[in-house]
């Protein structure tokens, strides 16, 4: 027989879980707004840029402009359902390798093209990082943060 505080402990369990469900079902229909309006706004106005980054950019200003996402993320509901993808991040790196697998012979023929462009690449995202860090803690400076 069970006492009543294991029954009251197994709902509060239950009750527990349904709300991490719901955060993360609503953190994820925002993440999905966000993309939906940066793929409009790609679309309706023609723009050179992929509508997931640009529904990026307009998430993360939203949480810079409206105080660390109070206003775009009141119960913290994006925070969660972003740690929860995070978790199965790694899955999504499959079909990537399927692709190395599958185009061994073009990866063996082109091999040293990729190690010049990822060279190339990582030395100038390297560059810019300098660039924008450099920047960033000198404008800190500045104001006294």
């Amino acid at each position: 027989m069970r006492s009543p505080q294991s029954a009251t402990s197994k709902a509060d369990e239950v009750a527990n879980t349904a709300d991490d469900g719901y955060r993360f079902v609503r953190g994820l229909a925002a993440l999905l707004a966000f993309q939906i309006a940066g793929e409009l706004m790609t679309v309706v106005f023609d723009l050179p840029v992929p509508g997931p980054l640009l529904g990026m950019v307009f998430l993360f200003s939203g949480l810079v402009l409206y105080g660390r996402g109070r206003a775009v993320d009141p119960g913290g509901s994006v925070e969660f359902a972003s740690l929860g993808l995070l978790k199965i991040f790694p899955l999504l790196f499959v079909p990537a390798g399927v692709g190395v697998m599958l185009h061994g012979a073009l990866l063996a023929r082109e091999w040293l093209v990729l190690i010049a462009v990822l060279v190339v690449s990582t030395l100038f995202s390297m560059a810019v990082t300098a660039l924008v860090a450099e920047r960033a803690f000198a404008s800190t400076e500045d104001t006294g943060r």
